[in-house]
């Protein structure tokens, strides 16, 4: 896949909002948690740390970046429900990974996921990333258990 990067706009914003994901993945729908989709709303749009990601035309996804301490930057990602689930998941991942590295030339990388989806779990696995734990959040109107995952890089990337 070439896919290529773009801040997001606030067109791309309203597009991702309107994503509908089917059966348990449905978790991630962003009119599940009110407070998320407000602050997508409000925040995502020409902010310099959310990225629209293309195929030709087709609006594939987005990564969000966020720098944490000692030198981490903590990802964030969405992919459209047409995508998901057709084999995509790593490549598009590691072109996020390759984002991040040119943005930030991070000495490692974090994503939290939830626990349920084994899928990928697996995938971010493959990419490098290894478990660092399992946490409980506050999202969707209840607590769910998410793992946190970890991606250290190489210091000559």
């Amino acid at each position: 896949m070439n896919y290529h990067f773009k801040i997001m706009n606030q067109n791309e914003v309203e597009k991702v909002i309107s994503w509908k994901y089917e059966g348990v993945y449905a978790f991630y729908d962003m009119e599940a948690d009110m407070e998320d989709l407000r602050e997508f709303r409000e925040f995502a749009a020409q902010n310099k740390n959310y990225w629209s990601v293309y195929e030709k035309e087709m609006l594939v996804g987005f990564f969000s970046y966020h720098d944490q301490e000692l030198n981490e930057v903590e990802i964030g990602l969405g992919m459209n429900p047409e995508w998901v689930g057709q084999g995509y998941g790593l490549s598009f991942l590691k072109a996020g990974i390759e984002k991040a590295i040119d943005l930030y030339h991070p000495n490692s990388l974090s994503m939290s996921v939830a626990e349920f989806n084994k899928r990928a779990i697996k995938v971010y696995q493959k990419a490098g990333f290894i478990k660092k734990n399992t946490f409980f959040q506050c999202t969707n109107g209840g607590m769910y258990p998410f793992v946190s995952m970890i991606k250290k890089m190489n210091q000559t990337t």
